[in-house]
């Protein structure tokens, strides 16, 4: 009798170097170029982050509880036949196929069918799955942790790019922009490694940081008696001779600084502040900003000499929210990491909201929210992250008076029923909907109801 079960690939771990070094840019286009697949992929079961791929090729597949177990312990929360996934090109259907405990797509259960576009998290029992237009990325490049950093293939795509604007001899200079907690140092490290001198020196600098008048200093070096107090001191630039130079933050270094700093580019000298003459230097140079540089060269904040010097090429981090993949692998990391003296994982509902939000501040603001839920969950002396232990502003718009998915913008009639369901469980309630206890009581106060009234009489 034919097999029709949906075949399901574990994708191979990532290779060890995230710096990956392609020899032209033929070759990259060689690598990215292929007829998309879409597809599901499995980021989250058994209370562990994972990454397993199911291709959706010759019409709708459907999954149950055999496909999604990671190993012999089946599990319970999953029906053996329950969701059927079929894509038309443009959008999702996921149907649930009578399940005991339902399918919840984006944290609300799905009745009938469900249209949602690629990259919507979908729940069945403990697993979570991620829509993807095209799931061959994910198995040419691979998700998981790679000499301790978490990379997915929108990641390695942009590694990738890095590594050939220096593999290939593009330019001396890399433009890395993205949001703030992307991983641009990250990405200055591949740019780096990809130089191919493993001892050559990564000098990096946070401008930001540089109080203004000490920036000339701070960044070539100084002579003794250019001014009281200073000594014979190298500067970042000496101090990345042969190698890299890493400006995080450009755009915030003062304009005259700007001036040296392009002069050193052109003409690969340096002049120590108080000296005399110049010193030669050979460095290759990486700089970052979450800044749109355009607008700042338009604002006569940043020099337009030095934005075609060093803005070009430029490489994009997305970020985290296009990203998702890598969101259940930062939350694992980081558990393992708590795990050496206090044993801890995370349920699935926590992993999904997760998963859900945007995360402004991405990969930082991720990171240090899961610490901070995991010591509460630790001092209360429980070994799973629960939906409660995670923040009802983390990971939300800054700015904004009510966080997004406010309990306003759901039917009266469904937190209704949610409550009722509950029998006046606020917290229940929340995790049938998807949403944090503290957005359903906010609707009660703005409904001016009361959650016993929902209790059985």
């Amino acid at each position: 009798m034919r097999d029709n079960r949906p075949r399901s690939r574990s994708l191979e771990p990532m290779t060890k170097n995230l710096t990956v070094t392609v020899s032209s840019e033929d070759e990259l286009e060689r690598l990215s170029a292929h007829t998309p697949v879409p597809g599901l992929v499995l980021i989250f079961a058994e209370r562990r982050a994972c990454a397993r791929v199911f291709r959706l090729q010759g019409g709708p597949i459907e999954l149950g509880r055999t496909e999604l177990s990671l190993s012999d312990l089946l599990d319970s929360g999953i029906s053996r036949r329950h969701v059927r996934f079929a894509y038309d090109g443009r959008t999702w259907q996921v149907l649930d196929l009578g399940s005991r405990n339902g399918t919840y797509v984006g944290a609300r259960r799905s009745e009938g069918e469900t249209r949602v576009p690629s990259g919507s998290v979908v729940r069945v029992g403990g697993s979570l799955l991620l829509t993807v237009a095209d799931i061959v990325p994910f198995e040419q490049h691979g998700l998981g942790i790679s000499d301790g950093t978490v990379a997915g293939p929108s990641l390695r795509k942009a590694l990738q790019a890095v590594a050939l604007t220096q593999s290939i001899g593009l330019s001396s200079s890399l433009m890395i922009s993205g949001e703030s907690g992307t991983g641009k140092e990250i990405a200055a490290k591949a740019f780096h490694a990809a130089l191919g001198k493993p001892h050559a020196p990564f000098s990096a600098v946070n401008c930001a940081t540089i109080p203004k008048d000490l920036a000339e200093r701070l960044l070539f070096g100084s002579c003794r008696g250019a001014f009281s107090g200073a000594t014979d001191a190298k500067g970042h630039v000496q101090a990345a001779h042969g190698g890299t130079l890493f400006l995080d933050e450009v755009a915030e270094l003062p304009l005259d600084v700007q001036s040296k700093l392009l002069r050193m580019l052109e003409t690969r000298e340096v002049l120590r502040l108080g000296a005399t003459h110049y010193e030669q230097v050979d460095v290759r140079v990486c700089a970052a900003t979450w800044r749109n540089l355009r607008e700042e060269v338009g604002a006569a904040r940043f020099r337009e000499d030095l934005y075609f010097r060093v803005g070009q090429p430029e490489v994009r981090l997305p970020p985290l929210r296009e990203r998702r993949e890598e969101v259940p692998w930062h939350i694992q990391q980081l558990l393992d990491e708590c795990s050496r003296e206090h044993p801890v994982s995370a349920a699935v509902t926590f992993v999904e909201a997760c998963a859900l939000r945007g995360w402004p501040g991405n990969v930082r603001e991720l990171r240090a929210e899961v610490r901070r839920a995991a010591a509460v969950a630790i001092a209360r002396r429980s070994s799973v992250l629960s939906l409660d232990d995670l923040s009802a502003t983390a990971g939300e718009p800054i700015g904004r008076a009510e966080p997004a998915a406010n309990p306003a913008s759901f039917p009266t009639d469904e937190v209704a029923t949610a409550l009722t369901a509950a029998s006046g469980n606020v917290t229940r309630a929340a995790r049938e909907l998807g949403i944090h206890r503290g957005k359903v009581r906010r609707w009660l106060e703005r409904h001016a109801v009361d959650a016993s009234a929902f209790k059985p009489r």
